[in-house]
């Protein structure tokens, strides 16, 4: 396994059972892995030694996971993946817009976890490509993405950007003018064949918030009604 794909991964869960399964099946995978049980230990262990990545368990105790996950995110762009019950669709959803890269809902297979944290690591690291993606840098107007370095800045500015919200916005950038279900953009963007197309919605919504002057009144990436999203060049020359 190459080294692109490895990483020192903080667990944060308070059961012991789950982080000793999941510290082994990542542990197999090459990770240096940290286990913590509570939402203050995470902060403190990621403050005192950053990791490549996060997994984090929504209910915890004390500080929970959502609002781990906005400290987290204030503090760096660190992935990072949740772990949530099969019934907290709205905490899901909510950690998603604080910027969470993934999530596994419970019960869960410790493979499927340990894939899911290989494929955000890779996509952090600019170690893989959605379809389409290819070298260079895409251009639009004051927006500019490069793809090659995993970056984007609008007016000079760096953006930051989740993994997957970079992705996302490559993808549409460099296919400009289409329309695309939410459901093709979970496939073509993040090779999800089965996953909740609202996922793509908050994506959305965060990537409007960062690019777009006025996020209620999109003009790059517009709604196409009955569909789903489209980007919308601002410069005519852009591919």
């Amino acid at each position: 396994m190459g080294d692109e794909i490895t990483g020192r991964i903080l667990v944060v869960d308070d059961d012991p059972t789950v982080a000793e399964v999941v510290m082994r099946y990542l542990v197999r995978d090459g990770h240096e892995v940290e286990c913590v049980a509570d939402g203050r230990e995470a902060l403190g262990a990621a403050a005192a030694r950053p990791p490549d990545l996060v997994v984090l368990d929504l209910m915890l105790p004390g500080i929970n996971g959502l609002e781990v996950c906005r400290r987290l995110r204030e503090a760096s762009a660190v992935p990072v993946v949740m772990l949530t019950a099969l019934g907290e669709e709205t905490d899901r959803l909510v950690g998603l817009e604080l910027g969470a890269d993934d999530y596994v809902t419970k019960p869960f297979s410790p493979r499927e976890l340990a894939l899911r944290v290989r494929s955000v690591l890779r996509r952090a690291k600019g170690g893989s490509a959605p379809a389409g993606r290819g070298p260079g840098r895409v251009d639009d107007g004051d927006l500019r993405v490069d793809l090659g370095a995993h970056e984007a800045e609008l007016a000079g500015e760096k953006l930051s950007l989740t993994a997957r919200e970079f992705d996302l916005l490559a993808y549409l950038m460099r296919h400009p003018r289409r329309a695309f279900t939410r459901d093709e953009l979970l496939e073509r963007v993040w090779g999800w064949s089965f996953g909740d197309s609202s996922t793509v919605t908050v994506h959305v919504r965060r990537l409007r918030e960062k690019i777009e002057n006025d996020p209620t009144a999109p003009r790059r990436i517009v709604t196409v009604w009955g569909v789903g999203y489209r980007y919308e060049p601002e410069d005519d020359g852009a591919p």
